[in-house]
Formats: C-alpha cells, sequence, structure tokens
C-alpha cells in the first residue's frame, strides 16, 4: 500500500479532534444492530427450501438507506448524523470491526478440529472452483458492455482481499477498481439473500452438509455466515460442524485466496480478457491494459 493511501487511513481513525464523529458512527451502527435484532431471523418457506434472513442483512440495507446519497438527500437533518465524514471513516474500521468475528470463528473451529483435519486437502484444493467465475463472468460482463471494469468484477467473488489487491495493482479510482467495487456492493446487498437461499436449496441436491458448509466459506464473513447460518437451521443435527466447517474454510479462502488472486486470478483474467474483449467487446466503458497486464 503506497505512504499516501497509508497517512490518509492512519489520519481517519485517529480521534484527535474527530471524537463527534466517532461518536456519531458509533451510536449510528448500535442503533442499526438494535433495530436488526429486533427484527431477527426470518424463515421465509418457499416449498422446496426455507430462505433464511438475517439480521445481517437488514444492517447492511439499513446503512445504505441512511447514506447522504439515498435518505440523506430528502431528510437534511439525516446528513447532520451520517455525513460524509462518518462515511469515510466507516471504511477503515470495517477491518477492526471483524476482528471479533475472527476470533468467534477460531473458537468454532477448536471444538471440531479433528473433523477439520480429516477433511484434509479439500479446504485447500477448493479455491480451484473459484477460477470458475472467471471463465463464466467475463464473457457476460463483456457481452454487457464493461471494458476494463470487467477485470475488477470478474476475478473473483470481490471482496475485502481482492479489493486491496486491485486497489493496489490499479487503484481504487481506476476501471479496474469501478468494476470490484461494483460487484463488491452488489454482493454486499444481495449476497447474503443469494447464498441462504443457496444453501437451503443445496441439500435437496443430496450433497453432504459438510461439503456445503466447506463451500459457503467463500472468503466473505457476511455471505458464510448467511449461507452457514442458514444450512445449519436447515440440517439443524449437523449444526455445530457446519458452522466449524464454514468457518475453517472461509479462514483459509482469505488466505489462499489472495495467493490465487495474485499468482493465478489476476493473470489469468487480463489474459482472457485479451482474447475475447475484440470479439465480445461493445463500444464504451475503458479499453486500457495497464502495467501491460
Amino acid at each position: 500500500m503506497s505512504e499516501e493511501r497509508t497517512m490518509s487511513e492512519e489520519q481517519l481513525i485517529d480521534p484527535k479532534g474527530r471524537i463527534p464523529v466517532f461518536l456519531r458512527l458509533t451510536l449510528t451502527v448500535l442503533g442499526i444492530s438494535m433495530i436488526s435484532e429486533v427484527i431477527g431471523i426470518q424463515r421465509i418457506p418457499t416449498g422446496i427450501a426455507t430462505i433464511v434472513l438475517l439480521p445481517m442483512l437488514y444492517a447492511v440495507v439499513i446503512g445504505i438507506l441512511i447514506t447522504p446519497d439515498v435518505l440523506g438527500k430528502p431528510i437534511k437533518a439525516l446528513r447532520k448524523l451520517i455525513s460524509d465524514d462518518e462515511i469515510k471513516l466507516a471504511g477503515p474500521m470495517v477491518m477492526l470491526a471483524l476482528l471479533p468475528l475472527g476470533v468467534k470463528y477460531g473458537t468454532l473451529v477448536g471444538p471440531n478440529i479433528v473433523r477439520v483435519v480429516q477433511a484434509g486437502p479439500a479446504f485447500l484444493l477448493q479455491e480451484l472452483g473459484n477460477l470458475g467465475t472467471i471463465f463464466l463472468a467475463l464473457p457476460l460482463a463483456l457481452l454487457l458492455g464493461l471494458k476494463r471494469e470487467a477485470v475488477g468484477a470478474t476475478v473473483s467473488i470481490c471482496r475485502e482481499p481482492t479489493l486491496g489487491v486491485i486497489g493496489e495493482r490499479y487503484g481504487i479510482s481506476s476501471a479496474e477498481g469501478t468494476g470490484i467495487l461494483g460487484t463488491y456492493l452488489i454482493g454486499t446487498v444481495f449476497g447474503t439473500v443469494f447464498f441462504s437461499i443457496l444453501a437451503t436449496t443445496s441439500v435437496a441436491t443430496g450433497l453432504h452438509p459438510l461439503a456445503l458448509a466447506m463451500a459457503s466459506g467463500m472468503g466473505s464473513g457476511s455471505m458464510m455466515t448467511a449461507a452457514s447460518g442458514a444450512l445449519a437451521a436447515t440440517v439443524p443435527e449437523f449444526g455445530d460442524q457446519i458452522l466449524a466447517f464454514a468457518a475453517t474454510s472461509n479462514m483459509l479462502t482469505g488466505v489462499t485466496g489472495l495467493y490465487m488472486v495474485v499468482l493465478v486470478g489476476l493473470p489469468l483474467v487480463n489474459f482472457l480478457y485479451r482474447i475475447l474483449e475484440p470479439v465480445l467487446g461493445r463500444s464504451g466503458g475503458t479499453r486500457e491494459v495497464k502495467d501491460g497486464n
């Protein structure tokens, strides 16, 4: 990470002279959390499966609605609570907020460590499956008219580790950065719903619940929680093991997935882009290929 961005983040999380900003953000997050918990887990039967809506989903939706660009425009008083200052601070604070979640995952893995070790190479080899998203999503993105935006949008499921890689390689304001941010935000809003539905419906395929639990660890804390929580609710007899396998898979994906993106995913998506863009590409977007990739 460049020194300029590092200093910028250090300044953002420095509370000196910014206590009101920290206080407003903390109270807002606390209020959203309380509202989401009051709503609680909602289960919607659909016949073949049950859609499980978790409080995390409500929190994301409420958080988006109260931003200055949404309800903040018509409701001026709301901008006094959530302004651009709070929005900028929320970014670096996310990583700090995820630390307790990592500790919780560790406590789930410990009691089931024997079963986890028995799973062996399956945990490590699962990362190869993520490359399939490139072959499926890149041609579709090009057909929709994306150019270099397609590289950032399709290199992975675009969670925090990949966001850092693309931001460092191309810059978050680049076309590639725009692409990954678009996928990141869409995944945040719709990913929890999609994976909760997918987890419950996948049980009907006959796949073992622990295999589905491993598949739930795709490198996103929110999506993993939604998928494993819905799966555990659907197959309660495997509840603890499902959460342990999903948590372990998610942690390993966070590590192995980073190297897979840097060493394989990014070179692969750039290689395919050079081949497919002249054939499938449409006018518009940003065509420039940076750094020779």
